[in-house]
């Protein structure tokens, strides 16, 4: 099937995890993304993950969560025969997408506006911390720090308790999918009418645009959020709740819900119950009714309490171990893991995950495994025009 962005050419400069879960993302719709790394070392994920001997090779679980489908090319752009050639990769490419500190790209000579003059039509995508334009632009910025800053970890955690950050890196992958968002409305506009676009991409901007709720609550109503562990703020009973065997999370976030779920688990006097009768008096007095709850929902394990009550048009679903979760029926049905036999420096079959929607052309997917570093270096070069001898003399300068 001829995916959405075949034919989109996408360098791609970045490293560790916004930068290469965004051009992961135009990956898996068709674009021909290469990877731009240092012939040295290359992206510092090549060596961080789980498994101590893919670290060793250079394929670390955590380069291979999100480089499937790229080609990866070495340059040293330092060096004046590389920048020429990354210039050539220039004029075939569609997206710039770098996640350097400000600066940086302007400082090798290869910035916006340098790139963009040569190819006005090009789309350049900058991701860093805080932006290109902020009184903040040159601190350095981890996810932890950006998850801090923006707000979101006041909002996690017991209440009462100290603040917690979110158990995944969730302001770097939402920051690379707001990028690849970005990008794809820049290649819309581009479609319609030839100009190109230079985006800038702050993380704590994107993670601070995803507190809208919370957010709202605040400018609009006053409203200071607070730690509420696994319990919805506005609603109740909504939230975990402990059974025979697992916690299960359950959302009766509506009065029909409500009474649903009372006489799902055994318990339709607490439905009638005046202690319980309105949102706000179930709000107000959350704790006694999840006892009560709770103590019904002791008689069976989850599995059968998800089925029962979802049977009644309650929501409820176990509370997984990842294992389990990436094992569920719906992630096989959904075909959200693609499998490799191997890759080079992988000898043996592995997953991983995909995106999380479908087209009716098909499924998006990756086609090919996670490349070692450098590996399509000299294909790529010769293709945008490079010589045997321009290639030769790269390699003798190890640029």
């Amino acid at each position: 099937m001829a995916l959405p962005f075949s034919g989109i050419r996408v360098l791609d400069l970045t490293a560790v995890l916004s930068g290469p879960f965004c051009s992961y993302q135009l990956a898996l719709l068709g674009a021909d993304v290469i990877k731009i790394e240092q012939p040295d070392k290359g992206d510092q994920s090549r060596i961080q993950g789980a498994d101590p001997a893919l670290n060793r090779a250079g394929m670390g679980t955590s380069f291979l969560a999100q480089n499937a489908g790229k080609r990866s090319v070495a340059l040293n752009l330092k060096g004046p025969l590389a920048k020429q050639a990354f210039l050539r990769l220039v004029d075939t490419a569609d997206v710039v997408l770098e996640n350097f500190r400000p600066g940086v790209m302007e400082r090798l000579g290869l910035g916006a506006a340098t790139l963009r003059a040569r190819k006005p039509a090009l789309i350049y995508c900058a991701i860093s911390g805080f932006g290109q334009e902020s009184p903040y632009r040159d601190n350095p910025a981890y996810d932890q720090i950006i998850q801090g800053l923006s707000g979101a970890m006041s909002t996690t955690g017991e209440r009462g308790g100290r603040p917690l950050r979110a158990g995944y890196p969730v302001g770097d992958t939402s920051g690379g999918m707001n990028a690849a968002f970005a990008i794809a409305a820049a290649l819309c506009h581009r479609f319609r009418t030839g100009e190109g676009q230079t985006i800038d991409v702050a993380l704590l901007d994107n993670l601070m645009s995803m507190l809208g709720w919370v957010a709202s609550s605040y400018l609009v109503g006053a409203a200071e959020p607070r730690p509420g562990g696994n319990d919805n703020a506005v609603v109740s009973p909504s939230g975990a709740f402990r059974t025979q065997d697992q916690p299960i999370n359950i959302a009766a976030n509506n009065h029909a819900q409500f009474v649903a779920l009372c006489g799902a688990i055994g318990r339709p006097d607490l439905a009638a119950d005046p202690r319980f009768a309105t949102l706000q008096d179930r709000i107000d007095r959350r704790e006694e009714l999840r006892t009560e709850i709770e103590r019904a929902l002791a008689t069976r394990p989850a599995a059968e309490w998800e089925e029962i009550l979802n049977r009644q048009d309650v929501p409820a679903g176990r509370i997984l171990p990842l294992g389990e979760a990436l094992r569920h029926p719906h992630v096989a049905a959904r075909r959200l893991l693609q499998r490799f036999d191997g890759a080079p420096g992988v000898p043996r079959p592995f997953e991983i995950l995909t995106t999380g929607f479908r087209l009716s052309s098909g499924v998006p997917h990756a086609p090919r495994p996670p490349p070692a570093l450098g590996e399509h270096t000299a294909e790529v070069l010769a293709a945008a025009g490079l010589s045997a001898d321009e290639i030769a003399a790269l390699q003798r300068e190890r640029a």
